[in-house]
């Protein structure tokens, strides 16, 4: 008797494990349990933690909730301005109601990778090439609204969707790029236009304050000479200044012409010829000093040894006819 009465118990006990671990059933924080009851969806939503069903009468359907992020495959379309073009995109969603997930529509994550694809194509179709590379803001929240809509009823919230990648065709590529370069190279252009004006008002003030002082101007140009010969790398060519060539040939002609005698006789019939020359006892006009003759040579010669000090040694010797110098260095 006591024999059976253990067998009984044990049989018991080993059923009760059994149906334990057939209906025992745990649920995840991020999860939540649909159980469908012969079919018949019960009311209750299981929440995370240790639960229990009926064996062979109940099914227990988890669902995640966590937010899940899904590509949309790249989409071929064509824009409003007929420009041919590859876009893909990222969407972020979660489920909000379980139930409705489950018993509204089959598979709700292949549902909404669906729409997102359709939605993404009617959003290519409806937009311009330059609202898809610099206006994707707006874009991303008219995709997130076609989406958001019907998957509102199969119990799932889009979080957001953005798009990735906007693929062009090469000749499209080159164009835009032909573009960019033409429309730099008028700002170019433009700036450029506008430094020349400011420098030549500054060139027009510059010169009309050299025009008050001619010595100004040899003193630019001795500037400009000792910055090339600076660099010791070129061949110079300096003009020489005409006015200083007219004012050493009035000093020196003087000098150098000696005072011929006249004929009394030539002089007596010139005078008799022409009245209006002066007789033959009157002074002829006195030449000019020599000391401006003197004066003309000591400057030649500091101007000589200056420019020596300054430029580069000279090669080729003064000509005369060219009316300048000429120095350089190989």
């Amino acid at each position: 008797m006591v024999e059976e009465l253990v067998a009984a118990g044990a049989a018991l006990a080993s059923v009760g494990a059994v149906y334990a671990m057939a209906a025992a059933r745990v649920v995840k924080q991020y999860e939540r349990g649909v159980v469908l009851r012969l079919g018949k969806l019960r009311s209750g939503v299981r929440g995370p933690g240790f639960t229990m069903i009926v064996p062979f009468v109940d099914r227990l359907q988890k669902v995640n909730m966590q937010i899940v992020t899904m590509p949309v495959p790249g989409q071929d379309g064509i824009t409003r301005d007929n420009v041919t073009v590859r876009v893909d995109a990222v969407i972020y969603f979660k489920v909000v109601s379980a139930a409705d997930a489950v018993i509204r529509v089959e598979d709700y994550r292949f549902a909404v990778s669906q729409m997102a694809q359709t939605s993404l194509r009617s959003i290519i179709g409806k937009s311009e090439l330059d609202d898809l590379l610099s206006n994707r803001e707006k874009l991303n929240q008219g995709l997130e609204l076609m989406i958001d809509s019907p998957a509102v009823e199969w119990g799932v919230s889009i979080d957001r969707v953005e798009i990735k990648d906007v693929s062009l065709p090469e000749t499209m590529k080159r164009s835009m790029a032909r573009q960019a370069e033409a429309d730099r190279e008028r700002r170019a252009r433009v700036i450029n236009a506008d430094a020349e004006l400011q420098a030549s008002k500054k060139l027009a003030e510059a010169a009309g304050v050299m025009s008050e002082q001619p010595a100004a101007l040899q003193l630019r140009l001795l500037q400009t000479v000792v910055a090339v010969a600076a660099e010791k790398n070129s061949t110079l060519v300096l003009p020489f200044p005409v006015e200083l060539l007219r004012f050493l040939e009035r000093a020196q002609q003087p000098a150098q012409q000696a005072p011929r005698a006249e004929d009394p006789s030539l002089r007596a019939g010139q005078a008799a010829a022409d009245p209006r020359q002066p007789s033959a006892g009157s002074q002829p006009p006195p030449d000019q000093p020599q000391e401006l003759s003197a004066q003309a040579q000591q400057l030649l010669a500091q101007w000589q040894q200056s420019m020596q000090e300054q430029l580069p040694p000279v090669e080729t010797p003064l000509d005369p006819d060219f009316g300048g110098s000429k120095s350089g260095q190989d």
